[in-house]
């Protein structure tokens, strides 16, 4: 019957309390570590409970909700995660009797954009999971500083990333797209897993074909010269073998003139909205690959739309790969591929 709970208030800080079998009303939650003010902790105490009784927590996967707590900013954006210790999982797998605490941890923005970063914090607390102890010592040097670090470590590399390289984040943004190795050079470890997840959040995987992403990679693996250079030794990144086009340029300054504010939410879904635009990019470019197997005059309709869409290097690449094994597209790629080399030599 011992399970708990984890609270965080909103300068990015943590609490914890215990339920045991969240799908009935009989487990009891007890408090761990939390930086709310007692009366908000009941209330956010109350919420988890309800949530727990409904059997409304599944183990490892976060919930993003809002939450009216008797804090300055009424309603707070909440996000919650149930979680058990591996060893203990692994004891109540091999021993049915044994009642192994579990463990749900909540961490408070000011709104419900946590939403954007569900997928970052569930990754976070794999990484407190693992190891996940407690013991005096592990909760005081590890669990702990981590509880209370979320927000810095989980929400603001983005943020991060755009003050660091300013308008020179146009040729990261080109690197993500195109799928081109990033290796960085003489940067603090912090810094160099900043640019590391700025890369997978500004990247399509998931959103194109697995098998174009796959040949993407390997393509742009084997063309080494290629590869992005990012030197941090300076106060300002230098980069090498850097590559961009209109299209990340227009956004970079999206990101830039965004940094007035400070808003890691806002950064986010500026990227995404960045994704999204060159998913329907992507998408628009094979209707008219379609069209153009049929018809010449689509057929200039797709170089026009490369001419002016500001990606058109990157697009071409990705439907290239895409439609390697269908000959008759391959052939409208092969024909475009020659118009963008003559407009481009011309």
């Amino acid at each position: 019957r011992s399970s708990q709970q984890g609270a965080d208030s909103g300068d990015g800080s943590p609490s914890s309390a215990v339920a045991e079998t969240p799908s009935s009303e009989d487990f009891s939650l007890s408090l761990l570590d939390t930086n709310l003010p007692a009366e908000a902790e009941t209330e956010l105490r109350s919420f988890i409970a309800k949530r727990l009784a409904k059997g409304a927590l599944f183990e490892g996967m976060g919930n993003v909700a809002s939450v009216g707590l008797s804090i300055p900013e009424y309603k707070v954006g909440c996000y919650y995660c149930r979680f058990q210790q591996e060893n203990l999982l692994e004891m109540a797998t091999l021993e049915s009797d044994i009642n192994a605490p579990e463990y749900v941890v909540c961490f408070l923005g000011g709104s419900e954009k946590e939403d954007t970063f569900r997928l970052e914090l569930d990754k976070y607390i794999q990484s407190l999971k693992i190891n996940f102890n407690l013991e005096q010592k592990t909760l005081e040097t590890y669990v702990n500083p981590s509880l209370r670090s979320w927000f810095e470590n989980a929400v603001c590399p983005i943020q991060r990333v755009v003050q660091l390289f300013q308008e020179k984040l146009a040729f990261l943004l080109h690197a993500a797209l195109s799928y081109t190795p990033v290796e960085v050079k003489n940067a603090d470890e912090r810094t160099e897993k900043d640019i590391s997840r700025f890369l997978a959040a500004a990247s399509l995987q998931g959103l194109v074909q697995e098998g174009t992403m796959t040949s993407l990679c390997i393509a742009m693996t084997e063309e080494q010269h290629k590869s992005l250079i990012i030197d941090c030794s300076g106060p300002q990144p230098q980069l090498h073998n850097a590559g961009s086009n209109r299209f990340c340029e227009d956004w970079m300054h999206a990101f830039v003139n965004g940094a007035e504010g400070g808003n890691p939410f806002l950064f986010r879904q500026i990227l995404e909205n960045f994704k999204l635009k060159a998913i329907q990019d992507i998408n628009n470019l094979k209707r008219f690959i379609r069209q153009a197997e049929m018809n010449h005059y689509a057929l200039f309709k797709c170089y026009m739309f490369l001419k002016n869409c500001g990606s058109g290097d990157i697009l071409l690449k990705i439907v290239k790969v895409e439609h390697a094994e269908m000959p008759e597209a391959r052939n409208v790629v092969t024909v475009l591929e020659e118009f963008m080399r003559e407009a481009s030599v011309a």
